[in-house]
């Protein structure tokens, strides 16, 4: 059996990439993802890689695009306001189709905001995430070991799709431990082996008449054409979606949350089932592609009313619950922000006053 390792989840994150074949990390440092980086710093040299602090965010990004144009497995990290400097890079990364992984260990905002925890990043990584309208799969762990599994794969999906891919975790995971399973190292035989996959789209110099630039062309039609096949490859996304289904078969009211507000709404539903509420929860794993499915499926005849648990004011999550419900269930928030933390008891509240209102 594998052995179980207690670890702050910024750690584990950048010890789960590098055992994923991660071999180039850039960053800048920002609470309260410090420990990425600092943790990098020391790996990998360990490993025969390359770390690199950017005299900035948008230095950062640029030598992850650069990184990946290579063909090798590269990451970086930020949170919040240092992400939405991210912004253009990742636009880049999305037209190039290169395979770049980041994390965003949320802290409240907007503007540079407060350095604890938050969730409001959620429309940022959702829906913008830059310029075009691309799109990203965009993974929400809610425990540390999630963390680790969820960057372990991110490489995986982004090689696959050849698209940057999001783990959109949050100051609380972050900077919080709990014990964790780590995944096997890959081997140098293995590692390039993954490398030598990505020989037909690396920039590595190539014979005269072979180039091959990381960027498709602006001129003519050339953008469509690429969007129309990105287009195509979101389409094959419904075979990625992922969402926990918590006590759910008679559940009257249903609690919405992803990431750690959703730990917070589990605990709230086995102390209402205790009491005799039949309650529930949905946990969007994948929060792009959204779980929208799992909404819209609800019967109304059963399901009267639905909390959206989050730590973002204004809710932002809700805009995809609504557009799943279509209005046919009622939905109420419990919300904080700004840093400031939900709690069992403000949950276990905004409960209380949605079954006075619905049962």
């Amino acid at each position: 059996m594998a052995e179980r390792v207690f670890m702050k989840g910024c750690e584990a994150i950048a010890e789960a990439a590098t055992r994923a074949g991660c071999r180039f990390f850039a960053g800048y440092p920002i609470t309260p993802q410090n420990e990425i980086p600092e943790y990098f710093a020391r790996r990998m040299p360990e490993v025969g890689g390359t770390f690199v602090q950017g005299e900035s965010e948008v230095a950062s990004v640029n030598m992850l695009y650069g990184a990946t144009a290579t063909g090798i497995r590269a990451m970086s990290s930020s949170s919040s306001c240092g992400i939405s400097l991210y912004s253009e890079g990742v636009s880049y990364m999305a037209a190039a189709r290169c395979p770049a992984v980041y994390v965003n260990v949320q802290r409240g905002g907007p503007g540079i905001g407060a350095i604890q925890p938050a969730q409001q990043d959620y429309n940022q990584a959702t829906k913008a995430s830059g310029n075009g309208g691309f799109k990203m799969i965009v993974l929400a762990p809610a425990t540390v070991q999630e963390c680790v599994d969820m960057v372990y794969e991110a490489f995986d999906l982004a090689e696959r799709d050849e698209n940057p891919v999001l783990v959109l975790t949050d100051g609380v995971m972050g900077t919080m431990m709990e014990p964790v399973i780590l995944p096997p190292m890959k081997s140098d035989e293995e590692i390039a082996e993954i490398r030598a996959k990505q020989a037909h789209r690396a920039v590595v110099g190539h014979p005269v008449g072979d180039q091959h630039t990381c960027e498709p062309g602006g001129i003519g039609d050339g953008w469509e054409i690429h969007n129309i096949e990105t287009a195509k490859m979101y389409q094959t996304w419904d075979k990625d979606v992922r969402v926990e289904e918590f006590m759910m078969d008679d559940a009257e009211i249903v609690l919405a949350a992803y990431g750690i507000s959703a730990r917070i709404s589990k605990v709230i539903v086995k102390e209402l089932r205790k009491e005799g509420i039949k309650a529930g929860m949905i946990r969007p794993i994948t929060v792009s592609p959204f779980p929208y499915d799992a909404f819209a499926k609800l019967d109304p005849a059963q399901v009267k009313g639905i909390l959206n648990v989050e730590m973002s004011i204004p809710a932002q999550m809700r805009f995809d619950i609504d557009h799943a419900i279509c209005g046919r269930i009622p939905v109420k928030e419990c919300l904080r922000s700004g840093g400031q933390l939900l709690t069992n008891d403000q949950v276990m509240a905004g409960a209380r006053e949605l079954i006075k209102e619905v049962l």
